[in-house]
């Protein structure tokens, strides 16, 4: 599969999305599922690339935006899930 400029623009595209602050909803739930799927497909976009480029068929300067993407969004995954997890025991800490 070749990746195309326009492509890596849409994953990149798709990765600030994924890590961008959402406008407030009253359904919690239903934004992390959101959150967790646009994080899915930029992953899924990385790792297609990764698979273009091991059969010849991807710019490896696309694919290195791809990847780029997805570091980005896991990172960013990673920072919310450890600021969840250091709310959760703050709540935990507090007296009843």
């Amino acid at each position: 599969m070749k990746m195309l400029p326009f492509q890596a623009a849409q994953a990149y595209s798709a990765a600030k999305s994924a890590v961008a602050a959402p406008a407030a909803k009253s359904d919690n739930a239903g934004l992390a599922f959101d959150a967790i799927q646009k994080l899915a497909g930029v992953i899924n976009e990385s790792e297609k690339a990764s698979v273009g480029l091991m059969t010849g068929g991807a710019d490896p300067h696309s694919v290195v935006e791809a990847i780029a993407a997805a570091e980005l969004a896991i990172e960013t995954a990673i920072t919310v899930r450890d600021k969840v997890v250091e709310a959760y025991q703050e709540i935990l800490r507090m007296p009843v």
